[in-house]
C-alpha cells in the first residue's frame, strides 16, 4: 500500500508559483499582464526581471502593488533574465517565465500547477491566442531537415499540409487537447521545482535570445521529464513576431537554429540543416533582413558578431 500511498501523494501536490516577467522596453504592455494575475492563488511572488530597459518599465514596474523588480543593471537577454529568477526561488516552488506582453485568462497559472502535480511532468506550457482570438501556433516538434524544409518554403501558408512537413504544430485539431510536446515557443510556460533542480540554469552564453527554450525543453526531456500541453490555460500574446525587428535579431533567430541542431546532431546532417536554414531566409530575400540572416548563417565567422547578452553567472 505504500507505493499506491506514496503516488497518490505525488499527484496531489501542488506548488507555489513564483512568476518571473523578463522585461526590455515593456512599460506599454506589462500592467495588463500584472492586473490578470492580481486574483490567482497560486502566485506566491511576481518579479519583474528588468534587462536594462531605457524606457519606463522600471519606474512603473516599481508602483505596481506586489511586484517585486530587480534591475540587472544589463542585458542578460532572455535566459540569462530567468537565471536571476532562478536564484530567489525557494524550495519547492515552480517558476512560470512569461513575456511581458501577454495576458493570462483566470485560472490559467493554476491549470498549469496541476499539470506540474504530475511528477513526471517538467514543463507546462498554455494555449496562446493573437489578439483576436486566433490559435497561435507555438506548439513544436524536434527540428528536422524535412519539417524545416517544409517551413522554407510554405512558411505559414498551407496550414493542412502533412504533419512531416512541419516542425511546427499548425493545424487547429493539435490544439483541441491536452499533449505532450517537444518544445513550444518560450512566451509562457511553467517549470516544476524537480525540473528546475535537475536540469539547472538556462544556457544564457549559447542562447542569448531564440532557441533557448528549445534547448531547455530538449535537456529536461535528457533528464526524463515529459513536456505538456495544457490547453485550458490560455494567454493573449499581444506583440511577437519578427515582422519589426531588426535584422541582426533576425540572423540571430537563425544562427541559434543551427546552433541547437549541430549540438544534437552529426556533423554531416547539421551543414545539411544549415543549408535549409540558408534557403528558408533566400527565398524571403526580398526583405533584406533575410538576405542579411541567409549571409550570416552561410558565414560561420559572421555569427561572433551577432548580438550577445553580459556574461553572469547562473
Amino acid at each position: 500500500m505504500k507505493p499506491l500511498a506514496e503516488a497518490t501523494a505525488a499527484m496531489e501536490t501542488t506548488h507555489p508559483v513564483v512568476v518571473a516577467i523578463i522585461t526590455y522596453n515593456s512599460a506599454d504592455h506589462l500592467l495588463a499582464l500584472v492586473e490578470s494575475l492580481r486574483d490567482d492563488e497560486t502566485v506566491r511572488q511576481i518579479l519583474v526581471v528588468d534587462n536594462d530597459s531605457t524606457d519606463e518599465t522600471v519606474s512603473r514596474a516599481r508602483t505596481m502593488p506586489g511586484v517585486t523588480v530587480i534591475a540587472t543593471g544589463a542585458n542578460l537577454g532572455y535566459s540569462g533574465g530567468i537565471n536571476v529568477a532562478r536564484r530567489l526561488l525557494e524550495p519547492g516552488d515552480a517558476l512560470a517565465v512569461l513575456n511581458p506582453d501577454l495576458v493570462l485568462a483566470p485560472g490559467s497559472l493554476g491549470a498549469l500547477s496541476n499539470a506540474l502535480r504530475d511528477h513526471s511532468v517538467g514543463i507546462a506550457v498554455p494555449l496562446l491566442r493573437d489578439p483576436d482570438g486566433s490559435v497561435y501556433p507555438h506548439l513544436r516538434r524536434e527540428p528536422s531537415i524535412v519539417g524545416s524544409l517544409g517551413d522554407a518554403m510554405f512558411g505559414a501558408h498551407w496550414p493542412d499540409r502533412p504533419r512531416w512537413m512541419s516542425d511546427t504544430l499548425r493545424r487547429l485539431p493539435d490544439y483541441a487537447a491536452g499533449r505532450d510536446i517537444a518544445w513550444a515557443g518560450g512566451a509562457a510556460l511553467m517549470i516544476s521545482p524537480n525540473c528546475s533542480a535537475a536540469v539547472g540554469p538556462w544556457d544564457s552564453e549559447t542562447y542569448f535570445l531564440y532557441s533557448e527554450e528549445a534547448d531547455y525543453a530538449g535537456r529536461a526531456r535528457e533528464a526524463g521529464f515529459r513536456i505538456r500541453f495544457v490547453p485550458t490555460a490560455e494567454a493573449t500574446h499581444v506583440g511577437g513576431g519578427s515582422s519589426g525587428q531588426p535584422a541582426e535579431l533576425v540572423a540571430l533567430m537563425a544562427v541559434n537554429r543551427v546552433r541547437y541542431f549541430e549540438a544534437r546532431h552529426s556533423a554531416f546532417s547539421s551543414a545539411a540543416f544549415r543549408a535549409v536554414v540558408t534557403l528558408h531566409h533566400l527565398l524571403r530575400a526580398r526583405d533584406r533582413r533575410h538576405r542579411f540572416a541567409a549571409r550570416v548563417v552561410a558565414r560561420r565567422k559572421a555569427w561572433r558578431d551577432l548580438p550577445s547578452g553580459t556574461k553572469t553567472r547562473p
